[in-house]
């Protein structure tokens, strides 16, 4: 495919911004509450917890999901204090299946109520959405912080009737992506345009000459794709299939650049990308400075993000103290007002005067500075510039993203792999204009020789390796000696093919595909496979298993299945049911793929888009299982060859 102008990539950026507009609206106010909720776009109805200001001054609510009122959970205090919320919640009725959260920390949120009348008779009240729009700080299962604009948007929500909140357009980033394409697109002179024309253009890249560097610890193509990361006075790609240690490579060569450099810039397009990468180079021991909130809280993560190290400065008890007398004035009624305005200026000026100096300490003891594409954008990174920037995952994020962070940089580094996941396209229109066609992309194809493979694989048996390698990898990978012949089971065929049925078996819920019958056999098929390894082994040796379907309604179905049938309950906490997306980054023991796709006209749907079978197949350590129809699927040569190859096994 050849590359699209800067300028069509924004035309096309502003179709996918148009239409998840549209899309956006249409859900607010066509989709039912329900619907919302089991998409994981919306939390009710909801509980508000405590108000507070944070370290960074911002007025935030605790949000939970309220507790269905049946049976199971008014069971509470029989099960005692220590039974979990998520464990109350999977046992309360109508949220079998639910399809995980969507909200992510820096989303932004809009809250509603419904209308008392109607849900006191029975009928369903009308949904009201509040004018404000808020912002989320942090997540988890069942409990939210939410950053709100203003005091008034609280007292809203605390005389609402029943509360809930929901995802809301962000726009935020869309204008944050269309301002650094601008940048690009008319930049003439400096590093900017320089960078542009070596990643779109035929100017060449450069590179320094200095001897290699040696790291007995690395294989071979490791070492070579860290030492390219040093010579390189341009862009660098460090380019991992699945299981090659690109997170090590990619870790180690930033360890060494801060032998160059005094500090580097780190991004990735999601948090837990980011917060993946920041917790390897903290356990390597490297100074990291996490700008934005990390998805998963845990102490570990808490003491390198810049909240917590602000609050646990010196100084902080002193801001605060001024931040709360600042709020009391403005409460305040009584006195005079000049006196009372003049003090509240002295005030904040002191307290600015504090909060530069914490900042200045914080930014100078960090190595690395941390943060997803658009948080490179905050308000704490103005007018900094780095050296060398690193993007992580770099094949899942849009070109006009990668650009908000590569302004701030002198050279980039790439790392992933553009033959998995790519970024998420929502428009039709803008997909087949090819706007998911990421930056790294075009620079495999452009600028071939900055490209680094990793070439020895330490996830797979050789098995279930070798297909991929031939499809996506061009051959040229190789499995490590202590994974290649590995498997659960002695006389075991890595890769099995099961049929499922004949056409005509699939059908929609109303929200997506679902397949009862091979619903049904994919949980038969792995209860067989468990029966042969032995119930005491795979709890003894926690032999882990992930079902994979393309489709949310199939995961849907497969976890209620799961969860009705009383042979899995000592294996729950062994089983992962989640989509290819929610499986990205991830392996296991086992993998089962339910492919659902099965009528009389062929129709695969976006089964066509091989990248996500490539990141399906590859979650697997020592087990492939795929459930599909071959009649339906077969008629495609990818998996018309991916059949003949499993039967080429047995």
């Amino acid at each position: 495919m050849s590359d699209i102008s800067l300028t069509q990539q924004r035309a096309l950026l502003q179709t996918e911004y148009a239409y998840e507009k549209e899309e956006f609206q249409r859900l607010t106010e066509a989709t039912g509450i329900d619907s919302k909720v089991q998409r994981g776009m919306a939390w009710f109805p909801l509980t508000l917890g405590r108000s507070y200001h944070n370290s960074l001054d911002q007025l935030v609510v605790e949000v939970y999901k309220a507790l269905p009122s049946n049976s199971a959970v008014k069971g509470e205090n029989r099960r005692g204090k220590n039974s979990s919320l998520r464990e109350r919640l999977e046992e309360s009725e109508g949220l079998e299946g639910s399809d995980p959260s969507l909200f992510e920390p820096g989303k932004p949120v809009c809250f509603f109520t419904e209308d008392a009348s109607g849900y006191q008779h029975g009928t369903g009240g009308m949904l009201h959405y509040y004018k404000f729009v808020a912002q989320v700080s942090f997540v988890e299962e069942d409990r939210m912080v939410v950053a709100l604009p203003n005091a008034d948007a609280l007292e809203q929500l605390r005389s609402a009737y029943r509360l809930g909140v929901q995802l809301y357009l962000d726009e935020q980033t869309y204008r944050l992506m269309f301002e650094a394409l601008d940048d690009v697109i008319n930049a003439k002179t400096g590093r900017l345009a320089e960078l542009r024309d070596i990643f779109h253009g035929t100017m060449p890249t450069q590179k320094f000459t200095f001897a290699p560097v040696r790291f007995p610890w690395l294989n071979t193509s490791q070492q070579a794709a860290v030492n390219e990361v040093l010579w390189a006075k341009d862009v660098a790609v460090v380019h991992g299939p699945p299981g090659t240690g690109k997170t090590t490579t990619l870790v180690e060569a930033i360890y060494e650049t801060l032998r160059r450099e005094n500090q580097v810039l780190v991004c990735a397009q999601s948090n837990m990308a980011v917060d993946w990468i920041a917790e390897k180079l903290v356990d390597r021991g490297v100074s990291v400075l996490r700008i934005g909130n990390p998805t998963r809280v845990t102490d570990k993560m808490l003491s390198f993000t810049y909240e917590r190290r602000f609050e646990a400065h010196p100084l902080y008890q002193d801001l605060w103290a001024i931040r709360r007398t600042i709020r009391e004035l403005y409460d305040s009624r009584n006195g005079n007002n000049e006196n009372r305005h003049q003090k509240i200026a002295r005030l904040k000026d002191r307290a600015a005067e504090i909060e530069f100096s914490i900042n200045q300490t914080l930014f100078d003891d960090a190595k690395v500075i941390a943060c997803t594409l658009a948080g490179s954008a905050n308000r704490l990174l103005t007018g900094m510039k780095f050296g060398t920037l690193f993007i992580d995952e770099a094949a899942q994020a849009l070109e006009a993203a990668c650009w908000i962070a590569i302004r701030k940089a002198h050279r980039v580094v790439f790392a992933g792999d553009h033959r998995q996941l790519p970024p998420t396209i929502k428009s039709p229109e803008a997909l087949r204009g090819g706007l998911d066609r990421t930056l790294m992309q075009a620079i495999v194809e452009n600028k071939p020789k900055v490209v680094s493979l990793l070439r020895v694989q330490y996830r797979m048996c050789d098995t279930i390796m070798q297909f991929p390698n031939r499809e996506f990898y061009g051959g040229m990978l190789e499995s490590a000696p202590e994974v290649k012949y590995r498997g659960i089971l002695d006389w075991d065929t890595a890769v099995e093919w099961i049929e499922s049925q004949d056409p005509g078996y699939e059908m929609s819920d109303g929200l997506s595909r679902v397949n009862p019958a091979e619903a049904a056999l994919t949980l038969e098929t792995l209860q067989r496979y468990f029966e042969k390894i032995g119930k005491e082994r795979i709890l003894e040796e926690r032999i882990d298993v992930g079902i994979i379907s393309p489709y949310k309604g199939q995961i849907r179905l497969l976890r209620q299945l799961l969860k009705k049938d009383r042979y899995w309950k000592p294996f729950r906490s062994l089983i992962t049911i989640n989509t290819v997306d929610g499986f990205q980054g991830q392996e296991r023991d086992v993998i089962v793929i339910s492919l659902v796709r099965s009528n009389a006209e062929g129709d695969i749907g976006f089964l066509r888009d091989l990248r996500r079978m490539n990141v399906a197949i590859t979650r697997a350590r020592m087990k492939l299982i795929l459930l599909g129809d071959r009649s339906t699927l077969c008629r495609m040569p990818f998996y018309r060859r991916l059949a003949e190859y499993i039967d080429e096994q047995w």
